[in-house]
């Protein structure tokens, strides 16, 4: 290598690494006469810039690809092996972290029409949106976070008891509750035993608490919540 008059560009561009990579190797063999790192047994994992702005390109415009395929790819491009888990330093490196996805709703077009005409007939509103009345129903589990809740441990601690969630299989015990908010006041909260139906929302919500409520606010407007 240092027997050519090439410049490290020129090396560089046959063998696809960049002019600071083939500055390294070069400086580094003239120095120790070896290109190897000391203390290390493993070969290296190395990415160019443009492989890693392909990385980070492929994670973007696909949410849900795994590090192993983005490393078959790199593989099947540039024909040098990187492991999945340079893949995911890359990606870490450039502030993409695997993390749960948000669960939303599937909206269908009905859906997302609604919802823009209903924005579009309020969006001159201002002190109306006083006079609003916004209810919802929520339940609280009791028992654990519906597998939620994550444990810090070593390996073969699987089975430890502080590393166990006990719980039972089916639909863990909670609490369903209902209430409903306005600018200036509240409706009391209702809490029910079981399941919140149809049959339940008008004998135990609409009847005896909202109806109630409402007569004493002339100008209030129920938002109703699609119970």
């Amino acid at each position: 290598m240092g027997t050519h008059n090439r410049s490290d560009l020129g090396i560089g561009s046959p063998v696809g690494r960049n002019q600071s990579t083939v500055m390294w190797i070069c400086d580094r063999w003239m120095q120790e006469g070896t290109t190897d790192r000391r203390g290390r047994s493993h070969p290296l994992q190395w990415t160019t810039s443009r492989e890693k702005r392909k990385i980070v390109r492929m994670a973007v415009t696909d949410r849900s690809v795994t590090s192993r395929i983005l490393a078959q790819y790199i593989k099947s491009v540039t024909h040098h092996s990187v492991s999945a888990r340079t893949i995911q330093r890359r990606l870490q490196q450039s502030g993409l972290s695997a993390r749960r996805p948000l669960l939303g709703l599937p909206l269908t077009q009905n859906h997302r029409g609604l919802s823009c005409q209903w924005c579009d007939e309020r969006r001159m509103w201002a002190a109306e949106w006083n006079e609003v009345v916004f209810t919802d129903e929520s339940r609280t589990c009791l028992q654990h976070h519906d597998g939620w809740i994550r444990v810090w441990r070593h390996r073969g601690e699987r089975m430890l008891n502080s590393c166990v969630m006990h719980g039972r299989t089916g639909l863990a015990p909670g609490i369903m509750v209902w209430g409903g908010i306005r600018y200036h006041s509240r409706t009391p909260l209702v809490r029910f035993a079981g399941t919140l139906n149809s049959q339940c929302y008008i004998s135990e919500v609409l009847d005896p608490v909202v109806f109630p409520y409402l007569q004493g606010l002339a100008t209030a407007i129920f938002q109703q919540d699609n119970a």
